[in-house]
């Protein structure tokens, strides 16, 4: 692939890929005239790489690593990023881990060299583990306590019962408490090996000062990183949760497509046309026409091999089995070619969230990082907004079917009683 020819203002539409030597992929993304620089380093690794026993364990190990690395404490780490006016922060997720530091334009040299050591050297001290998985307990209990949260695990141990994906990324006190700083340390050197590094930046950057900045503080990196997981399987099931609660919480998931299926983009037009905004079909018919739902959404959840589209609505009890029957409806009235001014309103509106989201130097770097960890490139936004314009009614159609044609759906109602049926009307509609 040719070099990415520059802009006038010196930028490029598409950053440049460099590798080092030992495996790790550096990524800048330099915008002329900016005051601030985004620094996102991401391990393409997560949640979905554990076992069993090693549940939650990566996100575990993100939280240890911020206790103390490089000889800095966890007071040390945050105040002399703070104290150059930056932030710090990182993400756990199935299919990956990201640390991210954002500031201003002399920053990236402390960054990048704080960030190496929270990668590379933490200081995995026995107590502060103690002390962590107290943490993260008391986080696993608030998510249970948290019928938005709560509701989304249940959906997920659903479609994906008995595999990496249908566990939650927080793990469970057991799983978590199992681990000691050598175990941890084991993991990190596997969940953070060189080949599954990126380091991406974006911003008040200059390509020659990463590169060396990367040598420097990743150049060292190494060990094997693990291999890529089992495909997952979408199974299906009911998870319901009778609780006294005012409002019942549904999820409502099908089996969709991965990132890498052709079908990629038709299935986020899909969930867009299906429940994306105010004029989507499902606030449109549920919302406004029947009061059925004050909140009502569609999604699209996409792994490396396979993905959900999904719908979340908070609704009274008396409500939800008729909101599910509305939702199978509409769903399946998509099986018909689309009017051609909602697929272009709805091609308008991912677009548009696309477009707006390059605004931000910490969203170009995180998704240049991904898209380098999936792709092993980072894409021209104008040939991904080719790629949106490209689906046709008649793809729309066709994904719905293949959808629809799985006969399988995975429920999570978690509220007052009267709602549980809700689940079982909706699988028992999909199922024919």
């Amino acid at each position: 692939m040719s070099a990415p020819s520059p802009k006038p203002d010196g930028s490029r539409a598409t950053p440049r890929v460099h590798t080092l030597a030992n495996g790790v992929r550096v990524v800048c993304d330099p915008l002329s005239g900016w005051q601030t620089v985004a620094l996102s380093v991401v391990a393409g690794r997560g949640a979905r790489f554990e076992d069993e026993g090693r549940s939650g364990w990566s996100h575990l190990l993100e939280h240890m690593v911020f206790k103390g690395a490089g000889g800095r404490s966890a007071r040390d780490i945050v105040e002399v990023i703070e104290a150059g006016g930056g932030h710090i922060n990182a993400a756990t997720g199935y299919e990956r881990t990201s640390f991210q530091v954002r500031a201003l334009k002399d920053g990236l040299d402390l960054g990048s060299a704080i960030v190496a050591d929270l990668v590379q050297r933490p200081a995995m001290d026995a107590a502060d583990l103690a002390r962590e998985k107290q943490v993260v307990g008391q986080e696993i209990a608030e998510a249970a306590d948290t019928p938005d949260d709560l509701v989304f695990e249940l959906a997920q141990e659903a479609a994906f019962g008995g595999q990496p994906l249908g566990r939650p990324i927080l793990g469970t006190t057991t799983s978590i408490g199992a681990a000691t700083p050598q175990t941890l340390g084991a993991w990190r050197q596997a969940l953070y090996a060189a080949p599954s590094l990126v380091v991406s930046a974006a911003g008040a950057v200059d390509e020659d000062e990463l590169l060396r900045l990367a040598e420097r503080d990743f150049g060292g990196a190494d060990g094997a990183a693990l291999p890529p997981p089992v495909d997952a399987a979408f199974v299906g099931g009911v998870r319901t949760v009778a609780k006294r609660l005012e409002q019942a919480n549904v999820v409502l998931l099908l089996p969709a497509v991965g990132v890498h299926d052709p079908d990629y983009f038709t299935l986020r037009l899909l969930a867009e046309i299906l429940g994306g905004g105010m004029a989507s079909r499902l606030f449109q018919e549920a919302r406004e026409k029947r009061g059925l739902a004050y909140a009502i959404d569609a999604y699209s959840e996409t792994y490396a091999e396979t993905g959900v589209l999904g719908v979340f609505a908070g609704c009274a009890a008396e409500d939800a089995v008729e909101l599910a029957e509305v939702t199978v409806g509409e769903i399946a009235n998509l099986a018909e070619p689309v009017p051609a001014a909602e697929l272009a309103r709805a091609k308008a509106q991912l677009k548009g969230s696309m477009f707006m989201g390059r605004e931000s130097a910490l969203a170009r770097a995180e998704q240049a990082a991904g898209q380098v960890l999936l792709f092993g490139e980072a894409l021209d936004p104008e040939q991904v907004a080719a790629e949106v314009d490209a689906v046709t009614p008649q793809r729309l159609a066709s994904l719905t079917a293949r959808i629809l044609d799985q006969k399988k759906a995975a429920v999570a109602v978690l509220g007052p009683k009267a709602a549980l049926k809700a689940a079982e009307t909706f699988q028992r509609a999909v199922a024919g």
